[in-house]
């Protein structure tokens, strides 16, 4: 039983709600398993450098010789430059294998990700880092994945900008992709978050606020997650009567 805790929020001003929720779920986790190992990185007062040159010919170099385990990874390291690529990658490799539970703080930021978020998943997904060298098998098949986030507009099932939604189904195709079952993902949404901010959006304050209490709510009910049946997304978000709300979060 472990936790990996990312947040990728540019706002640590205290007011964003994504760091709000994966804190709240971090507390009841760490009350819960008070022994289990926990794991912090802030994305953005951190960040985690883009990828580079090194780490794209080192990445190459591995995909040409297929099923490399990642102990042999710096072996084929073939200068400096693929040498300090590899050892910024592989301390963050490590943690995600390591944990039961990933708990990702990300609110969307013009209809996607954050660019915190996206540099550490660029430098994680290294070629063959979470299959079995030897069977193939996925290594992140029993991870739990667990996503909080916030959205300044509504982009639900059934909303006018549900199409415009780049941030759920990216994140959702990139774990399965990796490994992760289906069924170990888990989204968690505040909506409306800039109804409380914009004054176009005011009257939708009252659908905000109720989006923002069944968040927390999910977001209590998701740190038990492993000790219960799994349970589905949450994502409260009302009908904006065709309002082209921005798209972006705190």
């Amino acid at each position: 039983m472990s936790l990996l805790h990312l947040d990728s929020s540019a706002n640590r001003s205290g007011e964003s709600i994504s760091r709000e929720l994966t804190a709240r779920y971090a507390e009841r986790w760490r009350t819960a398993h008070p022994t289990a190992p926990y794991r912090y990185r802030d994305l953005a007062a951190d960040p985690v450098p883009p990828v580079g040159t090194g780490y794209c010919t080192l990445g190459r170099r591995v995909e040409r010789h297929g099923g490399v385990p990642l102990s042999r990874v710096g072996a084929l390291a073939a200068d400096a430059d693929e040498r300090c690529e590899w050892e910024l990658s592989r301390p963050l490799i490590d943690e995600l294998l390591a944990a039961d539970t990933v708990l990702i703080g990300a609110p969307m930021y013009n209809l996607s990700v954050p660019v915190a978020l996206k540099a550490w998943i660029d430098r994680v997904t290294f070629p063959g880092a979470y299959l079995d060298p030897d069977t193939g098998a996925p290594l992140l098949r029993d991870t739990r994945v667990v996503v909080l986030g916030a959205r300044g507009g509504a982009y639900g099932p059934g909303t006018p900008q549900e199409g415009n939604d780049f941030h759920t189904p990216y994140l959702r195709a990139y774990f399965v992709r990796q490994g992760v079952a289906p069924e170990h993902l888990r989204f968690v949404h505040a909506e409306l978050a800039l109804a409380d901010l914009a004054p176009a959006l005011a009257r939708f304050r009252p659908q905000a606020a109720r989006s923002l209490a069944a968040a927390r709510t999910a977001t209590d009910a998701a740190a038990t997650w492993r000790d219960s049946a799994a349970g589905g997304d949450v994502t409260d978000s009302s009908a904006t009567g065709g309002v082209n709300v921005p798209a972006r979060a705190r």
